[in-house]
């Protein structure tokens, strides 16, 4: 048994299992408490200033995370050094720009700003991109070096601490909005503290950067920022266009924000496979190992996806149980949004993969013009849902409702969440449609470079837990 624990704690698998499952657990809990203690209105502007801010941290750090992983996974001695002094050049510079794009906007904009649901974003986010650039570096770093044990410390002290306050705040003080603002940015500067102290975030590097180094990541990152930023606005178009809907607005993006957020039930496990699998991918690319590129590549994928199939059956069928939990009773009318979220999340394991396994080759430019497909079907959809399609619904939902509620003159106010929760419904729909446009682009491309044959994934999906259950007995048996 001892010997069992031990394997486990020296298995990647399980350390990025655990830190995403605790992440996920804090973040999940800090939800439930903000829910909980904003009024709709008010929680949608945080949805909003945590969903942009997430957006722009994918064009910061797109540029070097996916170039970083790959290139440090082979690098030794001083050409480790040197990569990691890139890093931080380039994740310094991008990060300067965007702050002053950032305020330059709001400065310019200022009265339309302060009027809509983003004057959070646009006023403290800059600021929290100052403040968790160290952070961020050391995520990329260990993530390379799979250290997952020290990435999980950090994000245990990033999330851990900020739910301990918002725990404290919801029993005993009740401070509003910007005190929570403001909590959230000071305990993003601590976890930089603390990297930095420890030297995890590489900043003793910084001078080490070259010309060539610089140009390799930047060259290689140029399609990965696109890709993570396609990847975002996948998830982030829904809750931008809903904000500035003028019928939808703040409230929408509260409702629409709880059955989003159980999605992270399903995306626990993916962000570990794929912390593990990108770099052992990207080393057997490296090395020319086309074969074992494809074992990962189906082992992963499939081994993903039968883990995904119960999840998801249980989400669907227990849909407003979980609603209820995460958001209480006014927001468990969503459940049938997290019910279309549980059919998105089969096809997750093999349109993720796919990505993957076209950047691991050292082809980001076509996992690019996977993601550019997917994100303009998806702001096409967004539009003509929310712009369009929602107006019907409303019209639709009057002539229906009129003979019946018209005495009351509450015709207008039931046919409005009638057709704003169902137009929320069709932007979840939405998401299964460019997943699978993604899966459709990907696996063509990738097909054109290593030849993949889909009957493998689920072969080796079961194997991938074969050789688990093996290997554990082993250890159990020692």
């Amino acid at each position: 048994m001892k010997s069992l624990i031990n394997k486990l704690f020296n298995n990647n698998n399980f350390l990025s299992l655990s830190n995403n499952i605790v992440v996920a657990i804090f973040g999940f809990f800090s939800f439930f408490i903000l829910v909980r203690t904003l009024e709709p209105d008010i929680f949608g502007e945080w949805v909003l200033y945590i969903t942009a801010g997430n957006f722009i941290e994918m064009l910061r750090f797109g540029i070097m995370r996916t170039a970083i992983i790959r290139f440090l996974s082979g690098a030794k001695g001083e050409e480790k050094k040197k990569l990691i002094g890139s890093n931080w050049v380039i994740g310094l510079i991008a990060t300067l720009i965007i702050v002053v794009i950032i305020w330059f906007i709001y400065f310019i904009f200022r009265n339309s700003i302060e009027s809509s649901g983003y004057l959070l974003f646009f006023i403290w986010y800059p600021i929290l991109a100052l403040l968790n650039l160290p952070f961020n570096s050391a995520l990329s770093i260990l993530h390379a070096e799979q250290k997952f044990d020290k990435l999980l410390i950090i994000r245990l002290i990033n999330v851990g601490v900020f739910v301990v306050f918002l725990t404290i705040n919801i029993i005993f003080i009740h401070w509003g909005i910007m005190e929570i603002v403001f909590a959230h940015l000071f305990f993003n500067f601590l976890t930089s503290l603390i990297c930095m102290i420890y030297k995890w975030d590489g900043i003793q590097y910084f001078f080490k950067a070259t010309r060539k180094t610089n140009k390799l990541i930047i060259n290689f990152g140029k399609y990965s920022t696109g890709s993570f930023i396609g990847s975002n606005l996948l998830k982030s178009t829904d809750a931008f266009l809903i904000g500035i809907s003028a019928f939808m607005g703040t409230t929408g993006v509260a409702l629409y924000s709880v059955p989003l957020k159980l999605t992270e039930i399903l995306e626990i496990p993916l962000r570990s496979y794929v912390a593990t699998a990108f770099p052992k991918m990207s080393k057997a690319s490296i090395e020319n190992n086309i074969k074992e590129v494809k074992h990962i590549y189906y082992s992963y994928t499939g081994g993903l996806t039968y883990l995904l199939l119960p999840i998801v059956i249980i989400g669907f069928i227990f849909a407003e149980e979980f609603v209820y939990i995460i958001g209480g009773k006014n927001y468990i009318e969503t459940a049938n949004i997290f019910r279309v979220f549980c059919i998105y999340g089969l096809f997750i394991p093999i349109d993720k993969f796919t990505g993957v396994a076209l950047d691991s080759i050292n082809k980001p430019r076509k996992n690019f013009y996977k993601v550019v497909y997917m994100a303009s079907a998806n702001i096409i959809g967004d539009y003509l849902v929310i712009f369009l399609i929602s107006k019907f619904l409303l019209t639709f939902s009057i002539i229906t409702l009129l003979p019946e509620y018209f005495s009351t003159g509450m015709v207008y106010s039931i046919s409005s969440h009638y057709a704003l929760l169902t137009s929320l419904e069709l932007v979840a729909v939405v998401t299964i449609c460019f997943t699978i446009i993604g899966i459709i682009v990907g696996t063509n491309y990738l097909n054109k470079e290593i030849k993949i044959n889909f009957k493998y994934i689920f072969i080796e999906g079961i194997n991938f837990y074969k050789d688990a259950l093996k290997s554990g007995k082993k250890a159990f048996i020692k």
